[in-house]
């Protein structure tokens, strides 16, 4: 395993696979401005747009593009499925931020704050109506399948890190389910779906369907490890937005596997009360036992395996780039 390869700002991986599918990419703007219009409710695009405008990188989308292109895609149903898949994911956070009471998002006010959850939740479900009417407009039944049972997925790991938090018993394996949920899955789908739609080899289709869920892994770890790591304004979130809600992270399982009997307790009780001022105290903790650097090394692991996947497909410059932006997820959040 080898760490990630400093990136220098002016040559970010997603910034060099967005120039290089930039027609394409814009072709997908449009057909979401399009799609999220909504003729007798004025309010759905008025929150669709605070979000979708707030500076997001449209990464999923952009694998979508990227693995339909990759595979010698020359047709149009990709864009598409990239418009379902910024659908469903833009649905999932505005769903997120009411179950979390989250107050900021990719830097700014969530739309829950500035409207209200109910109009958060209606809109979310909107967006996912619309995306399943994308998918349908494809004219495949496999990418129907693997689509919806990403949305399906996704509500499952949602549910399951609901249940989950707050729970000192929580297992390394429940969070990989948690993980592969709420982030791996539409990474995979979008993956796959873009491999699909070009008709590529099975072999092709796995090994990029593989990409996707091992570099969904490592963006949710790094995650979890910038929430106590540092960077909260620079990743567009509050530093500590887990710790508060009481989510039991990969660095926080294995840090009670081998606290004191004092430590426990402080666990229990911290993420329980949801506390900013305890955060100093978790992060001392974490530090002490090792586990924030071990989170770290877990992502470049999982890093690694989407590398490896990729390299069962022929080489090319888009593959590199998606080798690169592997590498960029274990840098900085996306």
């Amino acid at each position: 395993m080898t760490d990630a390869t400093p990136i220098q700002q002016t040559a970010r991986p997603h910034d060099r696979l967005a120039d290089a599918l930039a027609d394409d990419m814009a072709a997908v703007g449009r057909l979401i401005s399009t799609r999220m219009a909504s003729e007798h409710a004025p309010r759905i695009p008025e929150v669709t747009a605070h979000l979708v405008g707030a500076g997001g990188k449209r990464v999923r989308p952009l694998l979508t593009v990227a693995a339909a292109r990759l595979c010698g895609y020359e047709g149009d149903d990709h864009i598409k499925l990239a418009a379902t898949v910024e659908f469903i994911h833009t649905a999932t956070l505005l769903h997120d931020d009411v179950v979390d009471e989250s107050a900021q998002r990719r830097g700014r006010p969530t739309a829950n704050l500035l409207w209200d959850n109910q109009s958060s939740v209606l809109v979310g479900d909107y967006l996912f109506a619309r995306s399943f009417q994308l998918m349908v407009e494809c004219g495949s039944l496999r990418i129907l399948d693997i689509l919806s049972g990403a949305a399906a997925t996704i509500a499952e790991g949602e549910v399951l890190q609901l249940t989950a938090a707050r729970n000192l018993a929580t297992t390394e394996e429940t969070y990989l389910k948690v993980v592969r949920g709420k982030t791996a899955a539409l990474f995979q789908a979008a993956c796959e779906s873009g491999a699909v739609v070009a008709g590529a080899p099975e072999d092709h289709v796995s090994a990029l369907a593989e990409f996707g869920d091992a570099m969904g892994i490592s963006f949710q770890i790094m995650d979890d490890w910038l929430d106590y790591g540092g960077a909260g304004d620079a990743i567009g979130k509050d530093l500590g937005d887990d710790f508060r809600e009481g989510k039991l992270t990969l660095p926080v399982i294995r840090a009670l596997s081998r606290s004191s009997t004092e430590e426990r307790v402080f666990w229990r009780d911290a993420l329980e009360r949801g506390r900013a001022d305890d955060l100093d105290r978790a992060r001392a903790i974490l530090e002490r036992h090792g586990t924030l650097e071990e989170t770290r090394a877990e992502a470049l692991i999982w890093r690694d395996r989407a590398k490896a996947a990729l390299h069962r497909l022929p080489a090319s410059d888009l593959r590199d780039m998606l080798g690169d932006l592997a590498d960029y997820v274990v840098v900085r959040a996306l």
